[in-house]
This record gives structure tokens, C-alpha cells and sequence, in this order.
């Protein structure tokens, strides 16, 4: 029970750590803007799906999470 809540605690300062710098830095570059992200913008209607982005911060969460199995 104690390794889980190890793993909760690491997890949740890897995600504060995040979100302070998304919260400290909003604009950045070409974050939700990558190469095949796809964006429809009508009179309207707005339709966003961050294929791209959502593939890169998968890559690198799972590394994240890798090395922090690693380092138990």
C-alpha cells in the first residue's frame, strides 16, 4: 500500500510541476498548432482536434511514468 501511495504523490507533483508551467509560460510555441492537428474554422462553427499534440504529450508522459518506475 505504501508503493501506491509513493506512486500517487510522484504522479500528482509531476502533474503540479506541469501545470505551474503551463500556467507560467500559456503561449507556448506551436503547442496545439503542431503538423496535423486539424482545425476547421467557419462562420459559425469551430471544430479543433489536437491529433499531434495529444500524441506528443502521450510520448512524453509515458516517459516520464517509465522513468519513474525505474527509479523504484
Amino acid at each position: 500500500m505504501e508503493s501506491f501511495a509513493r506512486t500517487l504523490i510522484v504522479a500528482g507533483a509531476v502533474l503540479l510541476a506541469l501545470g505551474l508551467l503551463l500556467h507560467a509560460s500559456p503561449s507556448l510555441p506551436h503547442l496545439g498548432r503542431l503538423p496535423g492537428d486539424i482545425r476547421i474554422e467557419r462562420p459559425g462553427f469551430r471544430f479543433y482536434l489536437p491529433i499531434t499534440t495529444c500524441v506528443l504529450l502521450s510520448a512524453i508522459l509515458s516517459a516520464v511514468f517509465w522513468i519513474v518506475s525505474k527509479l523504484r
